[in-house]
């Protein structure tokens, strides 16, 4: 069966990204159509003309914002079994495919995609002032979020450094806030710096964020980082190794529907991309997709 292959000339890397595509492409012989982005719409103007065409099966090239800028395209439409979705890592971040340990060079995920074996995932839907967005990997309410925006203005050759330089310098303007998150019978309230509410357990250039996450229990792991600013000292570096579960300052929960209580200013992302602000809903669309491995 054919690929979309939805190729982003804009995401993370530079240079020799699209050569090397082709070259990738053709050695291994994937039946494919390319389509190359020009602007974030354009993406949803692929997917759906593929989808009218009987595409099942759509590849994104690029980072984890690429990726989610194809899901949502995907499902815009209703599905009568869920559709595939790969990821050719070629952004700056790409940190959905480390929860599946998949390679990650360009030539490597384009070699994932030969082969039958793929795996069903949920996926999350958030809902607020800004609307409805479909995720794949995480979002975040707060200093994370604020940070998000703050990497897409930094230095490209940083690459995964960008997301952690981003953190420290929002984090020096950021104020605590009250926070109150509803995860099944459980709230999770107190003077917040960030809310994060995960499906995969990595983001930010590889930190591991929700060690205990699974794509497929049909429930998000979420997580309260409490005030002030001064904990984060102690906690990002329990981050890089996902020990942080058990600090004082992170309050810890699971559930498939989460209510979260921000301030109405607050930042929020989903999978790296700047979506909006103030409090949203977020619920699990289980087994939404099936993900190449």
């Amino acid at each position: 069966m054919t690929w979309l292959i939805v190729h982003n000339p804009a995401a993370g890397r530079r240079g020799d990204v699209s050569a090397r595509l082709e070259r990738a492409l053709a050695d291994t012989g994937i039946d494919h159509t390319m389509a190359v982005s020009e602007h974030v719409g354009h993406v949803a103007e692929l997917v759906a003309a593929a989808v009218a065409n009987g595409i099942t099966r759509f590849a994104s090239v690029g980072g984890d914002g690429t990726a989610h800028l194809v899901l949502n395209a995907m499902l815009a439409d209703e599905w009568a079994a869920p559709p595939t979705l790969a990821i050719i890592p070629a952004g700056s971040g790409s940190d959905f495919i480390r929860t599946f340990a998949l390679p990650r060079t360009l030539e490597g995920g384009v070699g994932v995609l030969a082969g039958d074996d793929r795996y069903r995932c949920d996926v999350g839907l958030i809902s607020g002032g800004f609307g409805r967005r479909y995720f794949l990997n995480a979002v975040n309410f707060g200093v994370v979020a604020a940070a998000a925006a703050r990497a897409e203005r930094l230095p490209r050759p940083l690459g995964g450094l960008r997301y952690t330089t981003a953190f420290w310098l929002s984090l020096a303007g950021f104020r605590p806030a009250p926070v109150e998150v509803v995860v099944g019978k459980r709230t999770l309230a107190g003077p917040g710096l960030n809310v994060v509410v995960a499906n995969g357990q990595f983001f930010g250039g590889g930190l591991n964020i929700a060690p205990q996450a699974s794509v497929m229990d049909g429930v998000f792991d979420v997580e309260v980082f409490a005030g002030p600013r001064r904990n984060a000292f102690a906690v990002m570096p329990r981050v890089i190794r996902g020990l942080h579960l058990r600090h004082r300052a992170v309050s810890i929960g699971r559930g498939a529907a989460i209510t979260v209580q921000v301030p109405h200013h607050w930042p929020v992302e989903a999978d790296g991309e700047s979506i909006g602000t103030g409090p949203a809903q977020v619920q699990v669309v289980p087994g939404a997709i099936d993900f190449k491995i």
